[in-house]
């Protein structure tokens, strides 16, 4: 036998059953309400029934053998989910399927795409430990002078470089205040922002009093035309896949680089020990000053990027604070995920999702407009409520340093 199958099996022998039976308990809750949607929309209230009904006892069966967390979390799961599974059959057929296509999907990566890569920044920033309230106003900064670069050059290759050049530059005025003049990184986060706000609307009544001019160079679309035709799934991966912005392709990217420089190299180890125990690492010859402007300026340029793809990617246009407060969104997402890339990406998928879930509710189902819009800040507010105090920042986040 080899090593790897003998590794494999040990670690399924260490598995705990309670454990196990609560992950499952979860699964089948939420494969329970996953059934009765497109493209499956099984159009029967035994289904989510069954599916809730074993959900529930394996909640139980890992309650029963002491996994109170995640057997509690079943419980909710396999309730919830047949709940919305029964729910769900009230609904028409040909009204869900208007709802829950292809293009939802590929609209959730839209909308995710600048939280995403703003939340990678703060990843950076907060596991070096400086906290950046100031995402907002670099996304917004990225936004503006993207259009301008791009309007300037004439290329939105330019466009995106200026766009994270001014973002850097923002992050770095950040990054003095709090790293040597030690100033309450909150405060100048919040600063940052209101300075971001209101130079912007400045410029952009200055330069552009009569709005941005049409013909504004735009980042392009990759184009897959061999999903269009696939068997078994025919155009439903090209309607996901087929035609996202060229930012979105960079994003996801982006996430994986993030894991590697922070998990896997000598930079991202010596970042998480400036945020953990700065003293240790300015012991063993790390520049903690200078580990922490790095990581500032580049959450600036991420979360410029992400504010980039708003003006340069998706509408090809400006307007004042078209942020919108996807900076504390991504905020957000930075504690959901527990200051890690994956989870944090996860969460910026949830939070896309409830913006993309808007426009085909109005559509399809009447629902008004302004409350659909309360969606992704409703779980914004859920998500902070819910963990913070129980995701465990990096030790020294929001502490000056202060070199002996």
């Amino acid at each position: 036998m080899s090593a790897h199958a003998a590794s494999a099996r040990d670690a399924a022998r260490r598995l705990d059953p309670g454990q196990g039976a609560a992950v499952a308990g979860i699964g089948l809750g939420l494969l329970a309400f996953v059934v009765t949607l497109p493209p499956i929309t099984a159009r029967s209230i035994g289904v989510p029934l069954v599916l809730g009904f074993i959900a529930l006892a394996l909640a139980i069966a890992a309650l029963a053998r002491g996994e109170r967390k995640l057997g509690w979390w079943a419980v909710v799961a396999g309730a919830l989910g047949a709940a919305a599974g029964l729910w769900i059959q009230g609904v028409e057929q040909a009204t869900l399927e208007g709802i829950f296509t292809a293009g939802l999907i590929a609209a959730t990566l839209r909308f995710a795409t600048p939280l995403a890569f703003a939340a990678m920044g703060g990843i950076f920033s907060e596991r070096s430990g400086v906290v950046n309230i100031g995402l907002e106003g670099m996304m917004l900064v990225g936004a503006f002078f993207a259009i301008w670069g791009a309007l300037w050059s004439g290329s939105w290759v330019v466009g995106l470089g200026m766009g994270m050049l001014f973002g850097g530059l923002l992050a770095l005025i950040h990054g003095f205040f709090c790293i040597h003049l030690r100033a309450d990184q909150i405060v100048s986060g919040f600063a940052v922002n209101l300075l971001a706000l209101g130079v912007t609307g400045f410029l952009f009544r200055q330069l552009y009093p009569s709005g941005i001019p049409r013909g504004v160079s735009r980042v392009p679309n990759v184009e897959l035309a061999f999903l269009d035709d696939i068997p078994l799934v025919g155009d439903f991966l090209y309607g996901v896949f087929g035609s996202l912005n060229l930012l979105v392709w960079a994003m996801l990217a982006t996430v994986v680089l993030t894991y590697v420089v922070l998990f896997r190299t000598p930079i991202g180890l010596r970042i998480r020990a400036c945020g953990e125990h700065p003293r240790a690492a300015d012991t063993v010859g790390i520049s903690v000053y200078g580990v922490r402007y790095a990581a500032v300026i580049t959450s600036g340029v991420l979360a410029a990027l992400g504010g980039a793809f708003l003006s340069l990617g998706f509408v090809g246009n400006f307007a004042e604070n078209m942020t919108s407060g996807r900076g504390f969104i991504a905020l957000a997402a930075v504690i959901f995920g527990k200051w890690r890339p994956g989870w944090a990406f996860a969460a910026t998928l949830l939070f896309g999702f409830g913006f993309a879930l808007a426009i085909p509710l109005q559509r399809e189902a009447g629902i008004s407009e302004n409350l659909i819009s309360t969606v992704p800040y409703v779980l914004t507010l859920i998500a902070v409520a819910g963990l913070i105090g129980r995701s465990i920042p990096p030790a020294a986040v929001g502490r000056p340093y202060i070199k002996q």
